[in-house]
């Protein structure tokens, strides 16, 4: 079974730029689309962004929430195990606990729902000062 772990938060003025690293154990991480999600207190858990799967090291279609399109890029590097979450133009509004998941395969393409995840990680945590 996969496992992962997100690394990389921490505190930053606005502007500014963090790169997550959602890093995973097995073999068989090349065959899953992985999504990140972020969940801020009091709030929903929410979706980010997410990678299709490649056979390829790195590669995978994206798409992204509308609120961060633009400004995050997800992207992953099947040789390391890990998929990554390139944060620039940071805004105070993207404090949150951020969540990497696996997509479950027979979830339809594209999917944002976080019920169609699994295999979440511990959080890793992102604050925007103003």
């Amino acid at each position: 079974q996969v496992q992962l772990v997100e690394s990389g938060g921490g505190l930053v003025q606005a502007g500014g730029s963090l790169r997550l690293s959602c890093a995973a154990s097995g073999r068989t991480f090349s065959s899953y689309a992985v999504g990140w999600f972020r969940q801020a207190p009091g709030k929903d858990r929410e979706f980010v962004a997410a990678i299709n799967r490649s056979i390829n090291r790195s590669g995978g279609s994206t798409y992204y929430a509308d609120s961060v399109k633009g400004r995050f890029t997800i992207s992953r590097d099947n040789a390391k195990n890990t998929v990554y979450l390139q944060m620039n133009s940071l805004k105070p509004e993207d404090t949150a606990v951020y969540y990497c998941a696996l997509k479950d395969s027979w979830a339809v393409a594209g999917t944002r729902s976080s019920a169609d995840f699994r295999s979440w990680g511990q959080g890793t945590q992102v604050t925007v000062s103003s």
